[in-house]
């Protein structure tokens, strides 16, 4: 099982090395033959090879079972013309990993935040209103004169479709609900065009229920009362910024596991939903929690589309042991009141993993 690594900036490689110590811990305990190879993305990459985001790095990606990626400074890289490329509009676009997994779940134990979500946001991640990421050549934001700006938004029934199952996909292992979010009445024909789309796709999965939110009135529910909602879907900007909503709901945004997938091309990314946090850089200070349970979702996911039940038993068992260290106020790292640095937490987790049990030893 061949994981390519890119730690990428800012706290990227502390919270890289910490997860890891912990995949090298589910690795013994479960027999799954993990190997890592690393390669630069982001200044490392600039100072190297003159651009953030090589096209050779993409094409190597491919050919791994999984991919770790860092966070990066994308609000700090030069011009795109400079090579200053995003790498997760890279990673997204070119590889074509539409469906970014984003859960938020209470932990009861660290007293903050809600007290009952459990839910998972299903974020397209291609298109919308991102403009690296929405027109053939050049980008979709532009200014015709000095004093106009000008972004445009690009949504296709593809995308919209195969979002929109992802998330009926996910509901079937849940509590066989899905609430689609929008803003259809105000963008009448590009919200509506999405919601339908969903509303087609509905009629694949019976089982399922259906209902739809409007964006601003979603973010007040959430707050409100999170525990009505399962699986959320919505386009590309409407869940970037719930899920952060949501990650913090449930405790911290850097609780915040998270994935990119496509399942019918067998690729997934783990990736952490927070940023690169320069300003805690080198201090082996930031909390790993994030990238180490997507890291985590990786392996679940991996274990899912290939049939290989060890694989999803790690997943599980990293999600339980970083529990079990969180829950240990002693064990925390210090955004979340505890004195452990990075790299403590990473081996605390790591320690916390079980040996797995014959049934699941196998690969």
């Amino acid at each position: 099982m061949r994981i390519i690594v890119l730690p990428g900036d800012g706290i990227g490689p502390e919270i890289t090395a910490a997860t890891i110590a912990a995949l090298e811990a589910a690795d013994r305990a479960f027999g799954l033959g993990l190997s890592f190879d690393y390669d630069d993305v982001g200044f490392a990459s600039l100072q190297k090879h003159g651009t953030t985001l090589r096209d050779e790095t993409l094409e190597k990606a491919r050919g791994y079972d999984g991919i770790i990626l860092g966070p990066q400074s994308h609000m700090d890289y030069p011009p795109r013309d400079q090579g200053g490329r995003n790498v997760s509009a890279g990673f997204r676009v070119q590889l074509d990993l539409y469906a970014n997994v984003r859960p938020a779940r209470s932990r009861l134990f660290l007293d903050r935040g809600a007290k009952n979500m459990d839910l998972v946001i299903m974020r397209e991640a291609t298109e919308g209103f991102y403009p690296d990421r929405n027109m053939y050549k050049g980008i979709g934001e532009f200014m015709p004169t000095p004093d106009v700006a000008l972004s445009v938004r690009k949504l296709t029934a593809h995308a919209c479709e195969r979002i929109a199952r992802a998330a009926f996909v996910m509901a079937m292992k849940r509590r066989r609900k899905v609430t689609a979010v929008h803003k259809a009445n105000n963008f009448i024909i590009t919200d509506g065009f999405f919601l339908e789309k969903v509303r087609q796709v509905h009629k694949e999965f019976p089982e399922v229920e259906l209902d739809d939110v409007i964006i601003d009135a979603m973010a007040a529910h959430l707050v409100r009362d999170p525990s009505r909602y399962d699986v959320i879907v919505s386009t590309n900007f409407y869940s970037d910024i719930l899920s952060d909503l949501a990650s913090e709901l449930s405790g911290s945004l850097g609780l915040a596991g998270s994935i990119n997938a496509n399942a019918e091309a067998g690729l997934v990314c783990a990736q952490a939903q927070h940023g690169s946090a320069p300003d805690i850089q080198g201090q082996n200070r930031a909390n790993p929690t994030s990238l180490i349970l997507s890291a985590a979702m990786m392996l679940s996911w991996l274990g899912e589309q290939r049939k290989l039940p060890a694989l999803e038993a790690a997943g599980a068992e990293i999600e339980r042991a970083v529990d079990e260290i969180l829950a240990d106020p002693a064990s925390r790292t210090r955004d979340l009141g505890g004195s452990l640095n990075t790299d403590a937490f990473g081996e605390r987790v790591a320690k916390a993993i079980r040996k797995a049990q014959p049934a699941t030893s196998a690969a």
